[in-house]
């Protein structure tokens, strides 16, 4: 028709996806997918490939061998720390160190399942060390006391124990050191384990809670809580927070200290988060073996020893005055009862370094002269993270 102008058409823009409208400048979501797909699949090749290599290393060695003659807590803390020292983001440190461990553990277990005895039973603190330095791929065998889990690793029944040392609060497990004085067995680890503890129980409320179920040590480490928010409330110290919760999932009006991991095995309710007095509450864990191993270049070293005539002045000064001439750091010393005589006391002590690192060497060597009784209860990698 003579003189009507004539509207071009209008371009119609495309429908948004349900993950939301593409931004300008940015790659659609599906190519974003199919590049992390394309990752994906590098990644599973590379683990394959490591996972042969794993197989090579078990063959060059021996072809009838077990796990544990594959184990070397040295060359693992290795990898960690070149993990750590490549990680540029954006994934933690953390969350690097448990993915190399898990690496680390499923290609070890090609062989067989590491054995591994802890103290348990299942949902301790323990359990959770086992796993942040073993990862998951072992055979974990929660057992009833510190003392078991020696027996069990000296009787060739569990490759290697894990039990609690000391905690930043409220100090040295004593027991774990006693059972060192009698004991063949070496520190091969150590585990540093962030300690969060929960109130859990069957009830509702925290008003309905009658009595409090716990380690001593978790009731000690909650001590501020519980005075302030279950004054009035009775506590019983068990031998595990796993029994803690065993006897809340039981009893009714009990409540347990114990992890969240806790929780879920015996079907409780979280009554409250993270209930501990200190926020850097932090257990330490000793890996024991059947044998010492190499450096690793950032180790730690336990002592066992008893200075000569105890009763003269300046014995132990004399005792120790070897780590200082050849400039040894000192990072711990615990006294115990030797159990031989009243009043009669060993010394457990922690370096900084390898038995197999020249000035160290030489300071022990100058030291066990002086010592009435020197034992090295072990040489180890220092905790990763």
């Amino acid at each position: 028709m003579a003189g009507r102008k004539v509207k071009p058409p209008q371009r119609r823009a495309p429908a948004p996806s349900r993950d939301g409208p593409p931004a300008e400048g940015r790659p659609a979501l599906d190519d974003i997918r199919r590049s992390i797909d394309d990752v994906d699949a590098q990644i599973q090749e590379l683990l394959s490939r490591r996972a042969r290599y794993a197989q090579l290393v078990g063959i060059s060695k021996t072809a009838s061998g077990k796990a544990v003659d594959f184990y070397r807590p040295e060359r693992e803390a290795d990898v960690l720390r070149k993990a750590l020292a490549r990680n540029k983001g954006p994934l933690r440190d953390e969350e690097i160190a448990r993915l190399f461990r898990e690496i680390m553990s499923a290609c070890l277990a090609q062989q067989e399942p590491l054995k591994v005895a802890f103290l348990g039973p299942e949902g301790t603190f323990t359990q959770a060390a086992v796993l942040k330095h073993f990862g998951s791929s072992v055979r974990a065998l929660p057992l009833a006391a510190i003392d078991e889990v020696f027996h069990e690793v000296e009787g060739g029944v569990a490759d290697f124990g894990v039990v609690p040392i000391e905690n930043s609060s409220e100090g040295t497990v004593n027991h774990t050191l006693d059972m060192f004085l009698s004991s063949s067995l070496k520190i091969c680890g150590e585990v540093e384990l962030r300690i969060h503890h929960c109130l859990m129980g069957r009830m509702s409320r925290i008003a309905d809670v009658k009595r409090v179920c716990a380690h001593s040590q978790a009731l000690a480490q909650c001590r501020g809580w519980l005075d302030i928010e279950l004054p009035d409330v009775e506590r019983v110290a068990v031998p595990s927070n796993a029994e803690g919760a065993r006897r809340a999932r039981d009893e009714r009006g009990s409540a347990a200290i114990a992890s969240r991991a806790a929780a879920d095995i015996y079907g409780l309710t979280v009554l409250a988060n993270e209930i501990e007095d200190r926020p850097d509450n932090t257990t330490r864990f000793l890996v024991v073996g059947r044998k010492l191993f190499s450096a690793s270049g950032c180790d730690r070293t336990t002592l066992l020893v008893s200075a000569q005539g105890t009763d003269d002045a300046g014995a132990l000064f004399r005792l120790l005055q070897p780590l200082s001439e050849h400039r040894v750091n000192m990072t711990r010393i615990e006294s115990r009862p030797s159990h031989k005589r009243k009043w009669d006391y060993v010394f457990f002590i922690d370096i900084e370094g390898h038995v197999s690192d020249p000035p160290v060497a030489k300071a022990l060597a100058s030291l066990q002269e002086r010592a009435s009784l020197f034992k090295v209860l072990g040489s180890y990698p220092r905790a990763v993270l």
